[in-house]
């Protein structure tokens, strides 16, 4: 499993636009990386048979295809992912992680009968497949992000510094066993959705979560999930210049945008969401665009 997912990534202090604070790399803890390979850490840690089935579902460029895909092809199983009707163009013109995906020699099944996308996946079940719901929101994903809170514990205490977290949020899975398994003051931020549709989906995987040390920030404008926006691409490449740190387009561009706009009492550490491979097929909807 040698560079497929390592346990620890290092803290770096850096200065954007005069504001000084925290990156915790997560962007490099291997070919699996980010928040997923904090959800995805259980599976790893596991023996399965080879030729396991794994079940999942989904976007075509979603971050969890392309772990997930990795995860298999280097194990030696099978990824059957289930998606809507996937376009034509994408079909003659594959790109990003689902480029990515096909390589790695995942089975793509369609939903072309307007049925409950998760519905359809566990129809496909069979007694020991592994099925792992959409961007690995489920329980096991506690173990990975319970590591992840040790560790950060640890660095706290080395760096002598207490800080106040953030990490922006799909189904908010990261940020709930974070915040759950952790002392420190996690911040977070709705990218699909509101932050009232956020609660609902914590609440579904966690239904007594107090939010006691979890905060939920908004953004003054409203941006919809994976829309371009002129000034996420301008911030994307100015950080990438003045720190030499590169960053997901759709879910650490708003994460930033938050964070560098919200007055924290504790220094701020903001945790790399990694999965940058999926801003090639977001480069394409710029380039068009703008």
């Amino acid at each position: 499993m040698k560079n497929l997912f390592l346990t620890k990534s290092p803290i770096q202090k850096i200065t954007f636009k005069g504001f000084e604070f925290y990156i915790k790399r997560d962007d490099l803890l291997g070919q699996i990386n980010g928040n997923k390979a904090r959800k995805l850490a259980f599976y790893l840690h596991q023996n399965y048979p080879k030729n396991q089935r794994f079940i999942s579902f989904g976007g075509l460029q979603s971050n969890a295809l392309e772990a997930l895909s990795i995860f298999t092809k280097l194990k030696g199983y099978k990824l059957i992912y289930f998606c809507e009707k996937i376009p034509q163009f994408l079909k003659q013109n594959p790109c990003g992680n689902y480029a990515l995906a096909l390589n790695n020699g995942v089975v793509f099944k369609e939903n072309l009968q307007a049925k409950n996308l998760k519905e359809f996946a566990l129809s496909f079940c069979k007694e020991n497949d592994v099925f792992i719901e959409q961007g690995v929101a489920n329980l096991n994903a506690e173990f990975g992000l319970k590591e992840l809170a040790k560790e950060l514990e640890i660095q706290s205490k080395k760096l002598q510094i207490d800080f106040d977290i953030f990490l922006p949020s799909g189904t908010g899975t990261s940020a709930a066993f974070l915040a759950k398994n952790s002392n420190f003051d996690i911040y977070t931020c709705a990218c699909v959705g509101d932050s009232e549709y956020l609660k609902k989906q914590i609440l579904n995987i966690l239904p007594n979560f107090d939010f006691k040390n979890l905060h939920i920030l908004n953004s003054v404008k409203k941006y919809y999930f994976a829309k371009p926006y002129l000034e996420f691409y301008e911030l994307y490449k100015q950080i990438k210049i003045e720190c030499n740190i590169e960053f997901d387009l759709l879910y650490d561009m708003l994460g930033l945008n938050i964070a560098l706009n919200h007055n924290f009492s504790k220094p701020l550490l903001y945790i790399h969401q990694g999965g940058i491979n999926g801003n090639a097929s977001m480069f394409e909807r710029y380039k068009r665009l703008f």
